[in-house]
């Protein structure tokens, strides 16, 4: 598939100043650590954020210490997490990351991948069973500020709507519009366009005489300009 890259890249820029004006310029201030992020991230799947955060911080009360993970139980694991859904699932997950940590490097610290390229950083990761070019591109941009830009649900919704992308999978539409955003917006747009997905660019009944992107979506314009 061709895309101009120079007309979409120009696109992007109107898109991330309007999301900008209507929910703010978002940025990067807040570092957590690598591996605290990644596993937050495996929580994150398939649920909402507020019973991601739950598991998360019951995992931690239960297991102050990774370490205190990687030897408990995984039944034990599981009823930590289970608030956040898919316990039986990401508990072995879990646990098989911190082993594998464990066994390549002897501790469990990943705080080297903020000398690593980009590229290096996401295809370690990706080694990880259960770790998708979201979960690798969440844990990079939210652990350590890099402009590795990540596709959920939503932003993968409005790039093919507005027509940034076409008809995509996520994992296609991480490297798409990885290369057509200045880093410098990578934060910004990804944060805003989550916002914007569930705030406006419903996957069902989408509010788009409201949108502030809508002068910029073809979704629009076939749906509202051609009738």
């Amino acid at each position: 598939m061709c895309y101009n890259y120079p007309v979409k890249m120009s696109k992007i820029s109107r898109i991330v100043e309007l999301l900008d004006e209507e929910y703010g310029r978002q940025e990067w201030t807040y570092p957590e650590r690598v591996l605290d992020e990644l596993i937050l991230t495996i929580l994150s799947q398939n649920t909402t954020a507020k019973t991601c955060k739950q598991a998360f911080a019951r995992l931690r009360e239960r297991f102050p210490a990774w370490e205190d993970v990687r030897l408990a139980r995984c039944s034990d694991v599981a009823e930590a997490i289970k608030v956040g859904g898919l316990a039986n699932q990401k508990a072995p997950r879990i646990k098989q990351i911190l082993e594998e940590v464990y066994a390549q490097q002897g501790s469990l610290d990943l705080e080297w991948l903020a000398d690593v390229p980009d590229t290096e950083a996401v295809d370690y990761l990706l080694k990880f069973h259960g770790v998708g070019r979201k979960t690798a591109a969440c844990t990079l941009m939210f652990a350590l500020g890099r402009p590795v830009f990540p596709v959920d649900t939503h932003i993968h919704r409005i790039a093919i709507r507005v027509g940034l992308i076409g008809d995509v999978t996520a994992d296609q539409a991480h490297d798409i519009l990885q290369v057509m955003i200045a880093p410098e917006d990578v934060y910004s747009f990804h944060i805003n366009l989550v916002t914007h997905g569930r705030q406006v660019c419903h996957a069902h009944s989408p509010e788009c005489e409201r949108c502030v992107i809508n002068e910029e979506c073809d979704y629009f314009v076939k749906r509202y300009k051609t009738e």
